[in-house]
């Protein structure tokens, strides 16, 4: 499956972005799609999941200000950021993988092309 990752921009802290990880070629039925980011100088970084079933998960650092959602039609995948923080600041990955999602980013053999979000103070 081919990604699209879109809606990144330029906020303040405080403030909201939706990103939105577009599927073409085929829909994300059976697939597990998560969100990563990389800010400069650091590894890549497990966001969130959403599995076939819409079963999510998130990591620690973004509970109860993100979260992720998949549309009926199955070709897209969003990720809702509310409250952000400078330190979110980072450019963002979507990737997908079949069946069940992982928070380890070389379990994901589709990714995005990643787009950036940064958050000022």
């Amino acid at each position: 499956v081919q990604l699209q990752a879109s809606g990144g921009g330029s906020v303040q802290a405080g403030g909201s972005l939706r990103l939105s990880c577009a599927a073409s070629g085929r829909t994300f039925s059976n697939y597990a799609v998560a969100w990563f980011r990389q800010a400069p100088g650091k590894e890549r970084e497990f966001v969130g999941a959403i599995t076939w079933s819409e079963s999510t998960s998130l990591a620690d650092s973004v509970k109860g200000r993100f979260t992720i959602s998949r549309d009926s039609a199955k070709i897209t995948v969003y990720l809702q950021m509310n409250s952000l923080k400078p330190e979110d600041t980072a450019v963002y990955y979507c990737a997908a993988r079949p069946l069940g999602s992982s928070s380890v980013a070389a379990m994901y053999g589709s990714w995005g092309q990643g787009t950036q979000v940064t958050v000022s103070s």
